[in-house]
């Protein structure tokens, strides 16, 4: 059974990122805050899941939380400023989009920087932890990791039907053998990201556009 909170009293919000490893496509990530004694023994980390029971577990965490939002960075900003600031951007809008403010942020992973809120007026970091495999053991960040990934697959399965033959629809965009076949063969998209390495051989220039 997974923890409810980690903070005690407080509005907690819990985050998480998909899509990081990924070739092609934006970065999405959610941010989720249940009630303070919410429990369901269904939940976990989304990598654990189905497709299918993943979809049924987005209906139920959008019903149950007290507040839910999913915020996304492009290839081209994920490109810019690179995915490990792109990944926490993307928590940050997701955190900005939420109509409670959280009053303390469990994020998965190690990695995170403050975030800003204005309380009573005035500017304030809100307090952070970062739990590595947190999705495994709070409720609201394996509810964020189950937001996230199933928007995320909604998204490339809409790129797929531009661009069939990179295989999007069963790759989501990660770097599979078949995905940098294609790109050997086709090219690269607008989706891909252009600072990534697509070929796997260590070498960055890109293949043809």
């Amino acid at each position: 059974m997974l923890a409810s909170h980690y903070y005690t009293g407080k509005v907690e919000a819990g985050c998480d990122e998909a899509g990081r490893g990924c070739l092609a496509g934006s970065v999405y990530a959610a941010a989720v805050i249940f009630p303070e004694d919410y429990q369901n023994d269904e939940l976990n980390d989304s990598k654990q899941l189905t497709d299918r029971r993943r979809k049924q577990l987005r209906e139920i965490i959008q019903r149950d939380a007290v507040a839910w939002a999913v915020g996304i960075v492009s290839p081209e900003e994920i490109d810019r400023i690179n995915i490990l600031n792109a990944s926490i951007l993307a928590m940050h809008r997701a955190l900005d989009q939420l109509t409670i403010r959280p009053e303390a942020i469990i994020v998965d992973g190690n990695r995170f920087k403050p975030y800003r809120s204005v309380v009573d007026g005035a500017p304030v970091n809100i307090p952070h932890t970062t739990i590595v495999k947190g999705d495994g053991k709070y409720l609201s960040i394996a509810a964020a990791s189950i937001l996230a990934k199933t928007y995320r697959d909604d998204y490339m399965d809409q790129l797929a039907e531009e661009f069939p033959q990179y295989d999007w629809l069963s790759n989501k965009g990660y770097p599979t053998k078949k995905h940098r076949e294609a790109i050997r063969q086709y090219g690269i998209t607008p989706y891909h990201r252009k600072s990534f390495n697509m070929l796997g051989d260590g070498q960055l220039e890109l293949p043809f556009t």
